[in-house]
C-alpha cells in the first residue's frame, strides 16, 4: 500500500474534522439549535431547520457516530462466526458459499445501520466477552459447538439455523432441506437414473444431517439402497477423492451419519455394488474438479452419469457441459436473517422466532439426458 502523499513527496494533512460548533459558527446559529435541527428534534421553524441542514451538507458535517451511539447505550455491532471446528485448517472464506454468505450478511447489517464484527471459529467467551455486541450470528454450528451456549449464557441473542430452535433468546433462518434433496432426487429420476449416489461431508451441522435424513427417506419411499460416501475433511482434495470412491462404486450406507460408516480418505471400498448413473456431491468442491474426476473415471456426463454440485461457484455455469447446481440462496439467507435481527432487536418481536428459505435448482446440461 503506498503512503498519501502530496508531489514532491511530502505527505499529505488529513481534512480536519467538521466539528458541529463550526457548522453553528458558518450559520450564525447556536450549537444547540444545530444539534436539533440535524437530529429532528426541538421547536424550530423550517427555515432555521433547513438553514442548519444545507451549512452541514455543505460543510461536509458528520455527526460522530460513536458519541452517538454511546448516548443511546446501543453500539449496533453484530458478531458473526462460522461454526467450523477449531482444530479444522480450513479458511470457511474459500468457500462460495460462506464468502457469499459472510458478504452479503455484512452488507445487508450495514444498510440496516449494524456494523459486523468477525469473530473466528472456536472464539473463546474471554476474547469477545467486552465487545458491545447486540446480537451474535452463528453460521452453521456443530452439534459440540460452545458458541451458542456461549452467548445465550452472556444474555446475547443468538441468530443462527433450525438447531437453536426452541431456545430462549435463540432465533432461526434456515433452508427447506428435505424439498432441496427430493427436488435433485427427483430430477434424477426423472431423467432415468436408478443408481444415484450421495456425497456428504461427515459433519454434525443440522444441515447435513438433514440431507442424509431425507437422502435415506427417498431411497427408502422409491426401493433403493442407499449409496452415501461421506467425506472425513473440507476441501477439493478430500471431496475429490471421495468422489472417485463413488465413481468406482459406492458402498451402500444404511447407518447412522455419525457412525463412521462408509467414511471415505480417498481409497476405494466399494461393495461391487455396480457404478453409479447419478452424483449428488453435497460436499463443496469446484466442479470442475468433480467433472473431471468423472473423466478420469470413463464417465461421460451425463450420458453415463448425472451430475449435480451444491455449490455457489460461477465456474459451474461455463463447464463443458455446464454442471447442474443446488443453490442454498446465501443472499436470500442474509436478507431475512438481518430482517428478523432487526425486528428482534428494534421492535422487539416476539413472533415465532424462525423462517425458512428455499432453495433453487439451477439445471444445466450435466444432468439431463440426452435423448435421440
Amino acid at each position: 500500500m503506498t503512503s498519501g502523499s502530496r508531489h514532491g513527496g511530502q505527505p499529505s494533512s488529513p481534512t480536519p474534522r467538521v466539528r458541529l460548533v463550526d457548522v453553528a459558527r458558518e450559520a450564525g446559529l447556536s450549537k444547540t439549535t444545530v444539534s436539533a435541527a440535524l437530529n429532528d428534534t426541538g421547536r424550530l421553524s423550517p427555515e432555521v431547520r433547513e438553514k442548519a441542514r444545507e451549512t452541514a451538507r455543505r460543510m461536509g458535517y458528520r455527526p460522530n457516530a460513536t458519541a452517538r451511539q454511546l448516548r443511546a447505550g446501543r453500539a449496533r455491532l453484530i458478531g458473526y462466526v462460522v461454526g467450523e471446528p477449531a482444530d479444522v485448517s480450513s479458511v470457511f472464506l474459500e468457500s462460495p458459499y460462506f464468502a457469499r454468505l459472510t458478504g452479503a450478511t455484512a452488507a445487508t447489517a450495514l444498510r440496516r445501520g449494524y456494523a459486523m464484527v468477525l469473530l473466528p471459529s472456536g472464539s473463546l467467551q474471554s476474547e469477545w466477552a467486552d465487545l458491545p455486541l447486540e446480537a451474535v450470528v452463528v453460521t452453521d454450528p456443530g452439534a459440540d459447538d460452545r458458541i451458542v451456549d456461549d452467548v445465550l449464557a452472556a444474555g446475547i441473542p443468538v441468530f443462527s439455523d433450525r438447531s437453536v430452535e426452541g431456545r430462549p433468546g435463540a432465533h432461526w433462518v434456515d433452508v427447506d432441506t428435505d424439498a432441496a434433496v427430493r427436488s435433485v432426487l427427483d430430477h434424477f429420476r426423472e431423467q432415468g437414473a436408478r443408481r444415484p449416489v450421495l456425497v456428504v461431508p461427515d459433519s454434525t451441522t443440522r444441515f447435513h444431517a438433514e440431507v442424509f435424513a431425507a437422502h435415506r427417506v427417498w431411497c427408502a419411499e422409491h426401493g433403493l439402497p442407499e449409496r452415501v460416501v461421506r467425506v472425513g475433511a473440507p476441501g477439493n482434495g478430500p471431496v475429490v477423492r471421495a468422489v472417485e470412491t463413488a465413481l468406482a462404486g459406492a458402498p451402500e450406507a444404511g447407518g447412522d451419519p455419525s457412525d463412521g460408516g462408509g467414511r471415505s480418505d480417498g481409497r476405494d471400498r466399494s461393495d461391487g455394488g455396480g457404478r453409479p448413473d447419478a452424483l449428488l456431491v453435497v460436499a463443496e468442491a469446484s466442479p470442475p474438479l468433480v467433472l473431471d474426476a468423472a473423466r478420469r473415471h470413463g464417465y461421460d456426463v451425463p450420458g453415463d452419469l448425472l451430475l449435480v454440485c451444491v455449490s455457489e461457484d460461477v465456474t459451474a455455469e461455463h463447464t463443458e457441459p455446464p454442471v447442474t447446481t443446488l443453490s442454498l440462496r446465501p443472499e436470500a439467507i442474509a436478507e431475512a436473517g438481518i430482517d428478523h435481527l432487526v425486528r428482534v432487536l428494534e421492535r422487539g418481536s416476539q413472533e415465532p422466532a424462525g423462517t425458512l428459505v428455499p432453495t433453487r435448482l439451477d439445471v444445466r446440461a450435466s444432468s439431463v439426458r440426452k435423448h435421440g
